[in-house]
């Protein structure tokens, strides 16, 4: 019989038991700090036999207990939250859930279900991971702040935004945190904004562009009609607002140019980007969402870790439509998603057979929808990247086409 450690994480520490076979050793609660995690640490090296640690991952608060598994060099099962709930629900009507209960019955069960052991990656993939994440955090902090620019520009100065129409440039906000009310261009020179713009704006810019800019919201500012005065609130939001999207598309450059530089240190970088419509911000954040591909005994597993496999229902004579699962990683899977409209878009640069396999389903006798289209090239992307990374070989259209024939 093999040695189970069973933990039921929370914030800041967790459940522990020791079992062989169905008889519990030992239980207590550890703290996850430097006591807590060398207490554990030296319990196991005294035990018998080398143990292997099961846990639920609960996001941030098991990542401490991964941590320590990783540094020691232990074995261990990173357990999915819905698989663990199937597991320790299994065999029993009665809804009663505790802490030590869980830790339990993890324990318990584990001779009875096939649970794989967590792989270690090199680090590399863990740090492209979290700068991957950050990248979509400050992302969606652009959109969030770029929207609470717009509610206060609309009450302030609304022509401004013509400015950022098609997407946002660093001296654009300057000029729009500089003058976020018409009153205050107007009481200002063409030359005047001129200078100010070029002494302010973190980009370089010509004079004559300068000027450009300047005479433009000169003419905004004679036409508009604001709704509120220059020495409101809404009119210093805009100042707010301007300033803090000047700020975070530095750290989204800056986070941007690092996840790049690390990523080309992996030799997938240069199978994905070899690949039409895939360029190097997309296949850094592929890598980092996705991780060591290599992991994985087939593409049919990528797809589950995405969330793109099917999930198929049937009971009796009713026969439920097939749909994506989407119990995989939705950051990886959004990512995918963007990857493959983006190569719809860039078509004309290269041939690409996810393009043609696109219009394929979109010609049927009986066309597909949009997004089952693109959710199907999602699928066929996702297997010609794993099987250019298990074979080392980079994009080529002529043999991926004549696969597909």
């Amino acid at each position: 019989m093999g040695l189970v450690i069973a933990l039921d994480v929370s914030m800041g520490k967790s459940f522990k038991v020791v079992y062989e076979g169905q008889t519990c050793l030992s239980e207590e609660e550890i703290l996850h700090n430097k006591e807590g995690f060398q207490a554990l640490l030296n319990e196991i090296q005294l035990l018998p036999k080398e143990p292997i640690l099961v846990f639920e991952s609960t996001g941030i608060y098991s990542k401490p207990v991964e941590t320590f598994c990783q540094k020691n060099q232990l074995r261990y099962c990173l357990l999915n939250p819905l698989e663990a709930k199937k597991q320790l629900e299994s065999g029993t009507l009665r809804s009663w859930k505790t802490d030590k209960q869980d830790a339990h019955k993890l324990a318990q069960v584990h001779p009875y279900n096939h649970r794989i052991e967590k792989s270690h990656q090199p680090d590399i993939y863990h740090e492209l991971r979290d700068l991957s994440r950050f990248y979509q955090e400050v992302e969606e902090e652009i959109k969030r702040t770029r929207m609470y620019l717009h509610n206060a520009l609309q009450l302030s100065f609304p022509e401004l935004e013509q400015f950022f129409s098609s997407r946002i440039t660093p001296y654009a906000l300057t000029l729009i945190e500089l003058y976020p009310h018409p009153e205050l261009v107007l009481e200002s020179s063409q030359t005047k904004i001129k200078n100010r713009l070029i002494k302010s704006t973190t980009k370089k810019i010509s004079e004559r562009r300068a000027k450009e800019k300047a005479s433009q919201i000169i003419d905004y500012a004679t036409n508009s009609y604001p709704a509120v005065s220059s020495t409101s609130v809404q009119t210093r939001k805009v100042q707010y607002y301007a300033q803090q999207l000047i700020h975070l598309l530095a750290d989204k450059e800056q986070i941007s140019n690092q996840l790049i530089d690390n990523a080309k240190t992996l030799p997938e970088f240069k199978l994905l980007i070899s690949f039409p419509g895939i360029g190097d911000i997309s296949a850094a954040l592929f890598i980092g969402e996705l991780g060591d591909l290599s992991r994985f005994s087939n593409h049919k597993k990528v797809n589950a870790f995405i969330g793109i496999d099917i999930r198929r229902y049937q009971s009796g004579k009713h026969i439920g439509l097939d749909h994506i699962n989407k119990r995989g990683n939705p950051k990886g899977r959004k990512i995918l998603y963007f990857i493959v409209r983006n190569m719809i878009r860039q078509q004309k640069a290269a041939p690409n057979h996810i393009v043609d396999y696109y219009y394929k389903l979109k010609k049927q006798p009986v066309p597909k929808k949009d997004k089952v289209a693109t959710v199907a090239c999602m699928n066929k992307l996702l297997k010609c990247i794993y099987s250019m990374v298990k074979n080392n070989t980079k994009y080529d259209y002529t043999y991926a086409v004549s696969l597909d024939q």
